[in-house]
């Protein structure tokens, strides 16, 4: 068996077009170049492949057989590299991503709008799942890349960058009015009803983390799976919500809810992107991510 697979594309050549001078043409190449890679194929695997007829070349029955394994293993070489040169051009492909509710909505939703638009043969995929699990979805390279909220554990191979600053607050309805306009001490939220995410969100831990370090213990009343359902309680006057800003601004700018002052500013934290070095990018998911950095600010962790 030969090791040179250019025998077997003039083999596959000669044999559609039933003529060395044809598949010189197509090749590029020469006709005494054609017959003597033929010569050489014959050769290696010990048995005449083709005839002369008037008209040029025919198979013989063994050629026949090799050419029905042959054409379908160049074809599908061709198509690979077709598909491929698809993808690479942003016409096909896939393209995996972890994000929260959060991160989605308040970052990530326009972005893939506007790649969409761009690259609509791109199959998009989005797995929605909290920082924690996002973060190991990137390691197993279940996805491409992820958009996360700090603070997480720094991971050996992960670069996060930081692409959006948000602002954790606690809002409140007309219930708790008389807490409007009033500087509170934040210890304070030890008396007041309170309600928050669940303890395995990124939100939530820091949240209890800056109040721990200020001597406080947060005790919800109400533990919800997404800040949309803390926000709808709280608009009932069920409690004070812990949410970040984006998340009530409708409601803030409309006066139905309003957000508590303290003594001691909550810092901001960051949406970040995330990526894994041990996992080369697709050309899709490099595209999007020079989206994103070219429109927005940023800034390595």
């Amino acid at each position: 068996m030969t090791n040179n697979l250019e025998y077997y594309k003039v083999f596959y050549y000669t044999a559609r077009y039933e003529s060395l001078t044809a598949a010189a043409a197509h090749l590029a190449i020469s006709q005494p170049a054609v017959s003597q890679s033929l010569h050489q194929l014959e050769t290696a695997v010990g048995v005449r492949l083709f005839v002369r007829t008037s008209r040029g070349v025919k198979l013989t029955s063994e050629g026949e057989l090799l050419y029905t394994y042959v054409k379908k293993g160049y074809e599908q070489i061709v198509m690979g590299e077709k598909k491929l040169a698809q993808m690479l051009n942003l016409e096909l492909g896939e393209l995996r991503i972890g994000a929260s509710d959060m991160t989605l909505r308040f970052y990530l939703l326009p972005y893939l709008e506007q790649f969409h638009e761009c690259y609509p043969g791109i199959r998009v995929t989005v797995t929605n799942a909290p920082t924690p699990e996002t973060l190991q979805y990137l390691e197993e390279g279940r996805i491409d890349f992820g958009v996360v909220s700090t603070p997480f554990q720094p991971v050996s191979g992960i670069t996060a960058v930081k692409v959006k600053e948000i602002e954790d607050i606690f809002v409140a309805g007309l219930k708790f009015i008389q807490y409007k306009n009033k500087m509170l001490d934040l210890q304070e939220l030890e008396r007041l009803p309170i309600i928050s995410l669940e303890k395995r969100t990124s939100t939530r831990s820091y949240m209890d983390g800056f109040l721990q370090e200020n001597g406080v213990v947060m005790k919800p009343e109400f533990e919800l799976a997404t800040s949309d359902m803390i926000v709808q309680f709280t608009l009932r006057n069920l409690g004070v919500g812990s949410v970040v800003r984006d998340f009530a601004e409708e409601y803030l700018e409309a006066g139905r809810l309003f957000a508590l002052r303290f003594n001691k500013i909550i810092p901001k934290r960051h949406f970040c992107v995330v990526t894994d070095s041990r996992n080369p990018l697709s050309a899709a998911a490099r595209n999007l991510l020079g989206l994103i950095y070219k429109t927005g600010e940023t800034e390595n962790d």
